[in-house]
């Protein structure tokens, strides 16, 4: 048999529906996709040999909500309120962004997650052909949203027909390319017009591309959205046939019985952001709950401006351990699903699941490898275990995307860590002389 790249001696994770889990494991890739998986063929020629010397082989991580240009306001000010951080802090430079400076966020932000093992990530912020155009760099796969709402924008200023307009250019633009998608962004019910929420609906279905929005996040928004229309957010939302299985919501905290049964019965996609949430009190998300309902629930790290890091092992550790504590019941969140919840769940969650999410003939070759010969992966009893309570974003040794290796043992590939960190620290520099 003929391969691009083989591994070999892996303890492979296929996530697959079975979850069949294959020691001692050989796969293959062809070009772009997964052709091979099992024991390692008698005969065979391959490009590339990836030795994983009896590491965890497993899909790559997708984190599935996510501003990643706000890695340059990673640690800006912390440990006061929500509103004094966004209106003495974001805000104010939010008006100054432009596309340098989100450019060289995204590519901070691209490295991060290709060395703490996530290959797929979705996005919502502004200038996203920037963010699109570094993630084409990383050769990272995304799924992108520019930012709709009532006020001006950096991006498209304060004429929201410029919005409709740059969201249609950024479908036209990437809709071929294997890599980039694109998605339609209203940033919450409460910061879009009923007449915004129903023209993202017309454009989202016309391009047959998912919503992404920010939904049922704080209790202030719930309270608001109580005063001025009588209902929940998802209530909302239901009335205006927004709820539908493209519709991505990103975070969901706070639920009641009959959100959840409009979350249900529309097949609405969920995205648990726990160290977020957590960090800025906003509360707990009933993902317990979601889960046993059959809501597909992913696994996402917000920005960096309020995590403040995008390593998805700490999201699960962060989401198992905070539901047990929650729920007083260790079993809980068992380690299985959170694994779930950050692949196969998250590719459920873009729309994905057909392609990536699990390790299987046929699906792209989306991969990465964990270096388990450390001494806080010593031993080894249950990969499941390992991965959400012990393993780091550091154990990753190799990324894979698409079929092709964008980290080698732990040295990234397609880009220029030493420039980005220079251009990045450059930013900061300046972002300090915007709040003085």
């Amino acid at each position: 048999m003929k391969f691009s790249i083989a591994i070999r001696d892996g303890l492979i994770l296929t996530l697959d529906r079975e979850n069949r889990v294959i020691q001692n494991g050989f796969l293959g890739v062809l070009e772009d996709k997964i052709i091979y998986i099992g024991e390692e063929p008698n005969d065979f020629s391959s490009d590339e040999i990836i030795d994983a010397k009896e590491g965890i082989v497993l899909p790559g991580f997708v984190n599935a909500h996510t501003h990643i240009p706000m890695s340059l306001l990673r640690g800006l000010a912390e440990d006061i309120s929500l509103k004094q951080w966004l209106e003495k802090y974001i805000f104010p430079i939010e008006k100054r962004l432009n596309p340098e400076l989100v450019y060289t966020g995204s590519l901070l932000s691209c490295a991060e997650m290709i060395m703490s093992g996530t290959t797929t990530f979705c996005d919502m912020y502004f200038f996203e052909d920037e963010v699109a155009k570094a993630a084409k760099e990383a050769g990272m796969r995304c799924l992108i949203s520019e930012g709709l709402f009532d006020f001006p924008s950096p991006n498209y200023g304060v004429d929201i027909e410029d919005g409709y307009r740059y969201t249609e250019w950024l479908i036209e633009k990437w809709k071929n390319d294997p890599l980039i998608n694109v998605a339609v962004g209203p940033h919450t019910p409460y910061t879009c017009s009923e007449k915004i929420l129903r023209k993202v609906k017309e454009i989202a279905e016309r391009h047959n591309i998912p919503i992404i929005i920010h939904l049922a996040e704080t209790e202030a928004e719930i309270q608001e959205m109580k005063d001025i229309y009588g209902k929940s957010p998802i209530e909302y939302l239901n009335d205006l046939k927004i709820l539908g299985p493209n519709l991505i919501a990103a975070h969901c905290v706070h639920l009641n019985k009959k959100d959840l049964e409009l979350l249900k019965n529309n097949d609405v996609k969920v995205v648990h952001n726990p160290e977020c949430n957590m960090k800025l009190a906003s509360g707990i998300s009933p993902v317990p709950e979601m889960l046993n309902m059959g809501i597909c629930v992913a696994l996402g790290t917000d920005g960096s401006a309020s995590n403040n890091n995008l390593d998805l092992f700490q999201e699960m550790d962060t989401a198992a351990k905070l539901h047990k504590i929650s729920k007083m019941d260790p079993s809980v969140m068992d380690a299985v699903t959170v694994v779930k919840m950050a692949t196969i769940y998250g590719a459920k969650a873009l729309g994905m699941e057909k392609i990536i999410g699990s390790l299987e003939v046929g699906k792209k070759a989306d991969i990465i490898v964990l270096d388990t010969n450390k001494p806080h992966l010593v031993p080894l009893y249950n990969p499941f275990y390992s991965i959400v309570y012990s393993a780091i974003g550091a154990d990753v040794i190799y990324s894979i995307i698409n079929g092709k290796v964008v980290m080698r043992e732990k040295e990234l590939v397609t880009l220029d860590i030493e420039r980005i960190i220079k251009d990045a620290k450059q930013w900061a520099d300046q972002i300090k002389d915007w709040l003085s």
